[in-house]
């Protein structure tokens, strides 16, 4: 590649001017511009380092104030912080660490700044940079280290003169190793971590000794010892502070996931990267290709650090991945896999589409009320509230609540991909889901209609009304069009359905780990009232039922009142529940009469009514399990795999999917795999 020497030019004269440090500052990061160029393709970038080296070899004068801004640099900055520091978050709890990168994104990095972090964000702010660092050739490296290394040829006043066989790099080094296992050592005392480790991992003393290997390392670099011996027991105190931390994680499995608590342990082993990387920088003979090294891994770190996306993913993965698992718990109940379960989840979801229609009884009666928009909105969840829970304590079955409970489920299955059987057995769970779901819309359905007929009916003998007079009737079936936003607000539906179950997952995690249940089973003042035996029960019904409480008082009042946050903003939005839509067109019909039968926009409705049923369950499906495999970790190999196993079924044995077999299938297991 041949290099433009024009723009070299307008540097250099840029560096005569870099008097002061925000010049000095601007001037480095437009030579890493410059470098990087638009696309920061890797040959393109050392064909530039290599000109740059050229013009500098040859210009004594530009040598020698690249040196002294270099100097400057060294006199401004601890550059220990820089090592110990950039790239891992600056905030020891995770709330001020969010509001930190926040707040990072919207302001711009100013060059009048004492912050080396700072500085290194404004010159190093592209992650590509890393790519380059590590392909500089080993001539290049010596140039560069020649050209800032190499003494002023007229020292600056006041400047250090150098009495210790011991380089001011190293001992930057040093400086660093000494910040980040502090840190190490004053994180394995926190009583949050501390209490969650093993009992093993508690007796060990390895954060108390960190501090002495480092002290031990210091004299064997003043004497000029061989510092292999001392690095070792280095890091076999910080392998085993590493595992002290590890040993949190069981504790959070068994008891609940804390969002601060992964953070802190999570910000302990990246510090233990580093301090690695530093100890590589002492004991390596080639300490420029290990500087190299570091350096990329501050760039690589440093992008990551001012990323919110990464710093939400990496502390909640765990979080999600347990609620996921909480969730798969349920979702087993809701795959069917042979006759007997099968004809039992027509029961239980027949029965919870009469219990909806007597909810949209009680839908219609509220708007009849005339309450003011809020009111409505909160009795409106209110119903939908008190009817999912009827639901759950009746032990029913709702067709839209099941995807979002069984995608963790099916994820579940993927974790032993690693021979073709594997494939084929979740391929049968994939057909077993598709079939109970299918049962469960039609159980809903065809309970739904019945029961708002039978009510419909009992009502006019005993009232002389219906449900709905003729003009609401005629504006349901409006509201019900193909080509209106029904569909949409299906989709957000499912949205509402996803959250709903995440939420439940959230609050469970909550529930177990503040440890609500023992609390409420000694809880003095509830076994004063109803006595120990009946504390346990309470404690034991909350414990068992508090997922499913979260999530269906949320998702009732979420149906409920987000149409009336939305008015209030300007916004027309609504929900679109397939079971209610199918009860209120059947209200409809009643109040109508038979006559709407021959009407084209009924059919319509009808017709949008199963494409609502499709977003609904489809929409919370597809987040559910998009969560479930992130949380896992499922490769795009081992999708593909499922993708082509999945396309063989269908052209195979396409009945598999709507009934079940006679017999249970070779492949289908009886347990999560």
């Amino acid at each position: 590649m041949r290099v433009d020497q024009t723009p070299l030019d307008g540097l250099f004269k840029q560096l005569e001017q870099a008097h002061d440090a925000p010049l000095r500052h601007l001037w480095l990061r437009d030579v890493l511009d410059w470098l990087r160029g638009r696309e920061g393709r890797v040959p393109d970038v050392l064909a530039r380092m290599d000109a740059l080296l050229k013009r500098l070899q040859s210009d004594e004068l530009s040598q020698e104030r690249v040196r002294r801004l270099w100097h400057a640099l060294e006199q401004d900055f601890d550059l220990a912080c820089v090592l110990a520091d950039f790239g891992l978050a600056s905030r020891g709890m995770f709330l001020a660490e969010l509001g930190h990168r926040l707040l990072r994104k919207v302001l711009p990095v100013s060059p009048v700044t004492q912050d080396p972090a700072d500085l290194f964000s404004l010159v190093f702010h592209d992650e590509r940079d890393a790519l380059w660092i590590q392909a500089l050739s080993p001539a290049q490296m010596q140039a560069l280290s020649e050209l800032l290394c190499s003494p002023l040829t007229t020292p600056d006043p006041g400047q250090a003169v150098a009495t210790s066989h011991v380089s001011p790099w190293l001992r930057t080094v040093v400086r660093a190793l000494a910040h980040c296992l502090g840190q190490i050592s004053a994180s394995g005392f926190r009583a949050d971590l501390r209490q969650r480790m093993s009992q093993q991992a508690r007796r060990t003393d390895c954060f108390e000794q960190l501090p002495g290997g480092l002290q031990a390392l210091k004299q064997a670099m003043d004497q000029g010892q061989d510092l292999t011996e001392p690095v070792a027991e280095l890091r076999f105190m910080l392998v085993g502070a590493q595992w002290a931390s590890a040993s949190v994680y069981e504790h959070l499995e068994e008891h609940g996931i804390s969002v601060e608590v992964v953070y802190q342990v999570r910000q302990m082993r990246r510090r233990a990267e580093r301090v690695h990387l530093l100890l590589d920088l002492l004991e390596n003979a080639s300490q420029q290709r290990a500087g190299l090294k570091l350096l990329a891994q501050l760039v690589q770190q440093g992008a990551a650090g001012r990323s919110v996306r990464a710093l939400l993913a990496d502390s909640t993965q765990l979080t999600a991945a347990r609620v996921a698992e909480r969730t798969a718990e349920t979702g087993e109940h809701y795959i069917t896999r042979d006759w007997p379960a099968y004809r039992h989840m027509l029961g239980t979801v027949m029965g919870g589409g009469a219990v909806v229609g007597l909810t949209t009884w009680f839908k219609f009666l509220i708007a009849a009320w005339g309450l003011s928009l809020f009111w409505s909105g909160w009795w409106a969840g209110l119903n939908y509230a008190i009817s999912f829970i009827l639901i759950q304590m009746l032990h029913f079955s709702l067709a839209t609540k099941q995807p979002s409970m069984t995608a963790p489920t099916m994820v579940a299955r993927l974790r032993v991909l690693d021979h073709p059987s594997s494939v084929f057995r979740f391929v049968d769970e994939v057909a077993h889901l598709i079939r109970s779901q299918m049962a469960a819309i039609v159980g809903n359905l065809g309970a739904v209609i019945p029961a708002v007929v039978l009510l419909y009916l009992a009502l006019l003998l005993s009232t002389g009304q219906g449900m709905l007079s003729e003009g609401k009737a005629r504006a349901v079936i409006e509201a019900s069009q193909l080509w209106g936003p029904s569909v949409f607000f299906a989709a957000l539906t499912g949205v509402l359905l996803f959250a709903s179950s995440i939420l439940a997952g959230w609050v469970e995690n909550w529930f177990v780990y503040n440890r609500l249940d023992s609390a409420l089973a000694y809880q003095p003042q509830l076994r004063r009232w109803w006595g120990a035996q009946r504390a346990q029960r309470i404690s034991a019904f909350m414990r068992r039922h508090i997922s499913g409480l979260a999530a269906n008082i949320s998702l009732g009042f979420m149906l409920g009142l987000l149409p009336v946050i939305a008015q209030f903003f300007g916004l027309y939005l609504d929900v679109r529940h397939v079971t209610l839509m199918a009860g209120q067109l059947c209200a409809a019909a009643m109040a109508l009469g038979g006559a709407v039968l021959l009407e084209p926009a009924f059919w319509s409705a009808v017709c949008t009514t199963l494409l609502v049923g499709v977003c609904n369950v489809g929409v919370s499906f597809y987040l559910a399990f998009a969560l479930a495999m992130k949380a896992r970790g499922v490769s795009s190999i081992d999708r593909k795999r499922i993708g082509m196993a999945l396309r063989l079924r269908l052209r195979r044995a396409p009945r598999s999917f709507f009934w079940p077999p006679s017999q249970p299938s070779a492949h289908s297991p009886s347990h999560p795999v």
